[in-house]
């Protein structure tokens, strides 16, 4: 009996501690679910708070934003994302869609003068280049912009190839400009005759400028590229009708690449040593001033170009041209020298192209890495005869007979045994326009070019073969052998530089002009176009077509140019 109270008291306590734990345990996931619920719902009221105060961040800086928008365009509000399409076009202005035209229209941007923008590119990095530009016609496809390489290599300079490059267009108005500082990538840029000239030629071809943008500057094959350093009076200007003060900065940063285009300068009568590598150019620079080259027209002096090949085995090529063609090459040059070692030209009074100014020598290296000196030196002209002096004899004044080998006037006294002695050891060349009178033992060493006839040695036609003989192709792609591609670039191609009657400028010439008016005044593809711009007549204040102005003095007011 005791025993069965004592179990059943034993079992009545384990239910009772175990109805306290469950109860416990029932109220600690209560409080924990009280808790939970609370962190939920204050992490819900952080989030809604967080959202609230995003959007009311974001509604001011969109209020901000339109209002930086207005004032920038001046109250006109033109913002829009496009993706980037390039095209072939100079300069910095930009295509757009037909749809851009009715908007900016609406709003009256076309009577606010020209119009600008500001381009930056769309991407997920804080690092957005932007830049600016001009509209050239709004003739691009819905939804694309058509950038010029200007302004493509600008924007994308550092973001490299994208699959969709999209760009954000911004209307905006740019103050004039008035001063710019600008630097060239490197040494040469300054060399350019009348750089300044050709800036402000590159300069007509674009709307605006930028900081930090690169400008692109072509001198025939030549191209330098130049940053933009600083602007007044803004960080982004308007170049259109306005003087610009522009400095040019020499690079902080030389290249040691050894076919840099720049000219070193040579003095006369002081040689310059140098090294040139097979296949590249080295550049130096002398100038003539006018009482040099009334002497040499006189024929009292003479110019030398000399150059000393200190290695057997390696050669140069020398080239001779006169500014503005700076850089003398195989395809274009005045004078050049193709022996075989050491070279020297001589510019006399015979040479009709010879005038005061800079002068540039091109030094190639035709075979192997060639150590070489390079001088220029001006000697006076040593005739073999002085004028009024007589000389000693004349063919007139002795009976002579002409030798039957070597065709020379002998006298008749002599000639018997002339021509005994010039029948054992002479020989006359037979080949056409030739006749030249060799020894015999050096008749073998006498060669003539198959393809133009020149007369040679044997160590001399390998390279006479390369240079004068084989095809090469011009920049505008016409290929020739040297002799006519000398005579097509200074003449024909559309890349040779022309001065424009206009501009002044020195300017690729391009192709004919287009119009058929033009073509008949042997206007060239730059000059037709550049002549086009108006300027007032100085008698009556019309504006007139430059091209046209010496017409209307001539109609209008009966003066002739």
């Amino acid at each position: 009996m005791d025993f069965e109270l004592r179990s059943a008291r034993e079992k009545l306590e384990r239910e009772q501690r175990e109805r306290k734990e469950r109860a416990k345990l029932k109220l600690e996931r209560e409080k924990k679910a009280k808790e939970a619920a609370i962190k939920q719902r204050e992490a819900i009221e952080a989030s809604q708070r967080v959202r609230r105060l995003d959007a009311i961040e974001a509604q001011i800086k969109a209020d901000q934003h339109m209002q930086e928008t207005l004032i920038a365009g001046g109250g006109i509000v033109f913002e829009q994302v496009f993706q980037a399409v390039p095209f072939q076009g100079i300069g910095d202005k930009i295509k757009l869609p037909p749809s851009c035209f009715t908007e900016l229209s609406d709003q009256g941007a076309f009577d606010k003068g020209p119009l600008y923008f500001e381009l930056s590119v769309v991407d997920n990095t804080d690092n957005k280049k932007t830049t600016h530009s001009g509209v050239l016609e709004f003739t691009a496809d819905d939804a694309t912009v058509g950038l010029p390489p200007h302004v493509w290599s600008n924007l994308f300079s550092m973001h490299g190839l994208m699959d969709v490059p999209l760009v954000q267009i911004r209307y905006i108005r740019l103050p004039k400009g008035s001063y710019a500082k600008l630097q060239p990538d490197n040494l040469g840029f300054s060399d350019l005759p009348n750089h300044k000239a050709i800036l402000e030629t590159i300069l007509r071809q674009h709307a605006t400028l930028s900081l930090d943008d690169v400008l692109s500057v072509n001198y025939g094959q030549v191209s330098y590229k130049l940053q933009v350093l600083e602007l007044k009076p803004a960080s982004s200007i308007s170049v259109l009708e306005t003087d610009i003060e522009v400095d040019i900065v020499s690079p902080d940063i030389v290249s040691d690449q050894p076919n840099q285009h720049v000219l070193r300068p040579l003095q006369f009568g002081k040689s310059e040593s140098g090294t040139v590598e097979e296949g590249r150019y080295d550049y130096y620079k002398f100038v003539i001033d006018e009482g040099t080259v009334e002497k040499v027209v006189a024929g009292n002096m003479k110019v030398i170009v000399k150059i000393d090949v200190e290695k057997d085995g390696a050669d140069t090529d020398l080239y001779v041209s006169k500014h503005p063609v700076l850089f003398p090459s195989l395809n274009q040059h005045e004078w050049s020298s193709h022996d075989v070692g050491s070279k020297t030209l001589i510019l006399g009074s015979k040479e009709r192209a010879l005038s005061s100014g800079t002068y540039s020598i091109g030094v190639y290296g035709f075979k192997g890495t060639v150590k070489y000196q390079v001088s220029v030196l001006v000697q006076e002209s040593i005739d073999g005869a002085k004028v009024g002096e007589r000389t000693l004899s004349s063919s007139s004044d002795v009976d002579t007979v002409e030798c039957r080998n070597c065709k020379h006037s002998i006298p008749s006294r002599s000639i018997a045994l002339h021509e005994a002695y010039c029948s054992r050891h002479n020989v006359v060349c037979n080949h056409h326009g030739c006749g030249i009178v060799l020894r015999v033992e050096e008749a073998k060493n006498h060669l003539h070019c198959e393809k133009c006839g020149q007369a040679l040695q044997p160590t001399e036609m390998e390279k006479h073969l390369k240079v004068f003989h084989e095809p090469l192709t011009c920049g505008c792609g016409v290929v020739l052998e040297k002799e006519q591609m000398v005579q097509h670039q200074a003449r024909d191609c559309p890349l040779r530089l022309i001065a424009c009657r206009f501009c002044g400028d020195m300017v690729e010439a391009g192709n004919s002009a287009a119009d058929a008016r033009d073509r008949m005044r042997g206007m060239s593809e730059h000059e037709s176009t550049c002549g086009s711009r108006t300027a007032p007549c100085d008698s009556c204040g019309r504006s007139v077509m430059l091209k046209d102005m010496d017409i209307h003095q001539i109609a209008v007011h009966g003066k002739s140019s």
